[in-house]
């Protein structure tokens, strides 16, 4: 398991305080705490061995800004009347969950929790419901019948801990116009201010398999900005002329192994650019091989960048052989970022030059040498990848912070995922 340190690099991070206890309000959920967890591994582990869902064709057409710090935090309408919630867009996580109880007078909108009691569409999904009883178990979602007889799902791990809470139904209200029929969601009760999730994965119970989202986007402000802001989009994004489409991978059942997430966004990475020298790492290192590892994802939910070990020597090499002598010896932030430095992150920069990840039909995300590093406190930036080791997974994953002023695009109708530049501050 990743220690509790690599893991302050992710976006879940927000959650790492977290510490909800589900308990009796005023509509009855059961009581039963949520022990701390890695929330990279509680969405990854739990994303194994499900079938794949697609949203189909619908007529959304919502637009909303959202916040960007380590997360993309939007602000959506839930429940009748409806009731602002902060969520995390998370494109590798499948259940979207709110916090649930009673408000406090003093707690105003959006950080005040869901009060079901003023909602009229709220529901508690019972033990009877087929969720709660498949014929064949779900290990993206293990499901029991608690004690009051309400349908409670669980995320065991490696070591031993668990995050759970109870199913509900609930709607979402995008405008006088749009709703969506009721969504099974989870439902956690917490003292603290920590945001939910809008699971946006392949998975049948995401919020784009549910609600039939036939596509989404966003698009992620530089951080650099004062109160940096981003543009997200359900359904038809008028930009989406100005994108370059890449196809998403499939693969047959015999490959999804353990180390294999099947519902995650797989894209077919072939290259590595580092001020204008393609690094020399066979494309095979980004496949998933035939246990699994090597799968490339694009993941909202992570903030940096994270690559196997075959990969990443080859970026350090070429970072160390431009910078090395500039490199903070023996510091590694997280227990993730090694590449690190106390100096002037303009000149650092420079030295390393742009980086280009490059896709299969000749689509890149460039980060331009003035983004190369990322401020990680006191004076010090590093490079914005790390080694998927560290994380305890063997996937590559691409990050938030390096899809920074690039407009992503999730297009399921069409299996492909389309990337446009833009400055996403713009964009709100």
């Amino acid at each position: 398991m990743a220690s509790s340190t690599s893991l302050s690099l992710l976006l879940f991070t927000l959650l790492s305080t977290f510490h909800p206890s589900l308990q009796h309000g005023s509509f009855p959920l059961t009581s039963a705490p949520l022990s701390n967890t890695s929330a990279f591994k509680a969405r990854y582990l739990s994303s194994l061995a499900a079938n794949k869902g697609a949203g189909s064709s619908s007529g959304y057409n919502f637009h909303s800004s959202f916040k960007y710090s380590m997360a993309l935090i939007v602000s959506l309408p839930i429940g009748t009347p409806p009731q602002t919630q902060k969520m995390v867009v998370d494109t590798g996580s499948q259940l979207s969950w709110i916090q649930c109880h009673r408000k406090s007078p003093r707690q105003q909108p959006p950080q005040a929790p869901f009060d079901p009691s003023l909602s009229s569409s709220f529901s508690v999904l019972p033990c009877n419901h087929p969720l709660c009883k498949p014929r064949i178990p779900d290990f993206t979602l293990p499901t029991t019948c608690d004690q009051n007889r309400l349908c409670h799902y669980s995320y065991f791990y490696a070591d031993g801990t668990l995050a759970e809470g109870n199913l509900v139904r609930e709607k979402f209200t995008l405008s006088t116009s749009q709703t969506t029929p009721p969504l099974i969601l989870g439902c956690a009760t917490d003292s603290g201010e920590a945001e939910g999730i809008l699971g946006m994965n392949l998975g049948r119970l995401s919020f784009i398999s549910q609600a039939k989202v036939p596509k989404f986007s966003y698009c992620v402000p530089r951080r650099d900005t004062v109160s940096p802001t981003g543009g997200f989009y359900l359904g038809h994004n008028p930009n989406s002329n100005t994108f370059n489409y890449i196809k998403l991978l499939t693969f047959p059942k015999s490959q999804q192994t353990p180390n294999f997430d099947p519902l995650a966004y797989t894209v077919g990475l072939a290259g590595i650019k580092i001020g204008g020298k393609k690094l020399n790492i066979s494309a095979a290192v980004f496949r998933p091989d035939a246990t699994g590892s090597g799968q490339t994802m694009i993941d909202s939910g992570t903030q940096y960048t994270f690559l196997v070990d075959a990969a990443y020597a080859r970026v350090r090499d070429q970072v160390v052989r431009v910078a090395g002598p500039k490199l903070k010896k023996g510091y590694v932030y997280g227990g993730s970022l090694d590449m690190c430095f106390d100096g002037d992150a303009v000149e650092i920069g420079r030295s390393i030059g742009d980086m280009a990840f490059e896709f299969d039909n000749g689509a890149e995300i460039v980060i331009n040498k003035e983004r190369i590093l990322d401020e990680v406190g006191d004076g010090v930036h590093c490079v914005a990848i790390g080694r998927s080791e560290s994380l305890g997974v063997a996937s590559n994953i691409i990050g938030n912070f390096h899809q920074q002023n690039l407009w992503v695009e999730f297009d399921m109708n069409n299996r492909q995922i389309g990337f446009g530049a833009a400055d996403c501050s713009k964009s709100a």
